[in-house]
């Protein structure tokens, strides 16, 4: 069932400007492969690995169409009320909104389903990919991402630089740094120096969270860690003022509205 808007936006983005999103999953309950202890949308209603279609085509072009005649935006966005790679069609989903929008397009990933060919070539469709690691081992990953059964560290690792050879836009790599985490950022700092990002962003859950987020004296100490990469930190990062919005209830559900 949908729920409130497929579109929504334009969202004042620290990393992507006035990003106006789409949310390919548009479920009542959040369905991802991962249930991530800091999620700002609370726990995984569906913990899933399975592809399939929530919103189609035609679904979504409407409600650019329409999104497009009232906003100004940057760039259109996959991200909502889920992993963004769960649908099946989400290759489709990026050319449509490219067609329809004439903007760029993003989609903001958990990084899960990378090991995945027909997801990587869903996602080298995209002009910007954000993925994202939080930590440095199976342990942690259990610990942190709490992701489904089927995943593991190494494959998330190897899918990460399977895809990162073979995208030509820009790769960006967010770490969420939390206090369960920030005590291992060298290690961290090595995998992602391994993987080889466009933009590597430092992150802490700033929206209302189930976890504390650090201090901004706590992510300048574990920032230290990925010198000589291209950083970018959310504490220091300027966001861009909007102004007309659309799908305004469903901002707030993601808690966007800020």
């Amino acid at each position: 069932m949908l729920v409130v808007a497929i579109v929504y936006g334009p969202v004042s983005s620290w990393r992507l400007g006035r990003s106006l999103g789409v949310d390919p999953i548009c479920q009542r309950g959040k369905i991802c492969s991962f249930d991530c202890i800091y999620c700002s949308l609370g726990p995984t209603t569906a913990k899933s690995v399975e592809r399939r279609i929530f919103v189609t085509e035609d679904q979504v072009a409407r409600a650019l169409r329409r999104a497009i005649k009232r906003v100004n935006a940057d760039v259109v966005t996959f991200s909502g009320t889920g992993e963004p790679t769960l649908a099946q069609n989400l290759g489709a989903l990026i050319e449509t909104a490219r067609e329809i929008s004439g903007l760029p397009v993003a989609v903001l990933t958990n990084s899960s389903l990378k090991s995945r060919k027909d997801v990587r070539e869903d996602l080298v469709k995209a002009d910007v990919v954000k993925g994202k690691l939080d930590v440095f081992n199976d342990q942690l990953l259990r610990m942190i991402n709490r992701p489904h059964q089927s995943l593991s560290f190494q494959k998330i690792v190897e899918g990460l630089k399977k895809f990162r050879a073979g995208f030509r836009g820009k790769f960006q790599l967010e770490v969420m740094f939390v206090p369960e985490n920030m005590g291992f950022s060298r290690e961290i700092a090595e995998i992602v120096r391994s993987v080889g990002p466009d933009e590597v962003q430092i992150n802490t859950p700033l929206r209302p969270s189930p976890t504390r987020p650090l201090t901004p004296q706590e992510l300048e100490r574990v920032q230290k860690d990925f010198e000589g990469m291209n950083l970018r930190s959310v504490y220091l990062a300027a966001k861009p003022r909007v102004g007309m919005t659309v799908g305004k209830g469903k901002m707030r559900r993601l808690k966007r509205s800020d």
